[in-house]
């Protein structure tokens, strides 16, 4: 990695963290809704019927009520689980039950389908911590969804979710890292 890059992400990480924290819970609510409202339409537009998502933690933005919506509509989901080589796995979840992974991060309690089970869906919703104007996304550090992303044959469109502030017009940019078709925040859904 390239020291200067490497500082620079591990600053705007920073940054970008402590700005989630400090949301008040207004603020907070107001944004999930309309990252319910935008990534239900992503998927009507896509008519994705296969997906896969993430269980938000606490500071992220709020996956839940869209996946609830999801469940709902009949929708497959397909949730990361991560796994100490570095790459994930994924499970449809029970729905009910969910623990806190390797990586820190809530993920759902189910049968282990193996990292290939990817291929099948229609439409990716990925985390980020933030995402330039060149679709370029950067991660909270751990590279899990640039293995995955690298490693896929033929990938369906990846839409990663962040507020609105988190859309930048660049970020540090390394080698292994993966853009994204679009993003998704609470004010719009854009395609690159």
């Amino acid at each position: 990695m390239d020291s200067d890059t490497g500082h620079q992400k591990r600053a705007l990480r920073a940054e970008l963290r402590e700005r989630r924290q400090n949301m008040t819970s207004s603020e907070r609510e107001a944004a999930t809704a309309g990252f319910t409202e935008n990534l239900q339409s992503l998927v009507l537009d896509l008519s994705a019927r296969s997906i896969s998502c993430y269980l938000s933690a606490r500071n992220e933005p709020d996956t839940r009520p869209f996946l609830n919506w999801a469940t709902a509509e009949g929708i497959r989901i397909l949730f990361p689980i991560s796994r100490e080589d570095g790459l994930l796995d994924w499970t449809v979840g029970d729905g009910e039950e969910e623990f806190t992974g390797i990586s820190g991060v809530p993920e759902a309690v189910g049968t282990l389908l193996g990292p290939i089970a990817i291929n099948d869906v229609d439409l990716i919703i990925v985390p980020a911590a933030a995402v330039d104007e060149s679709g370029l996304r950067m991660g909270w550090g751990r590279g899990y969804f640039d293995k995955t992303l690298g490693s896929m044959e033929k990938c369906p469109p990846v839409y990663a979710v962040v507020f609105d502030s988190e859309y930048l017009q660049e970020v540090p940019r390394e080698v292994h890292d993966q853009p994204v078709n679009g993003l998704v925040t609470p004010t719009r859904i854009l395609a690159f």
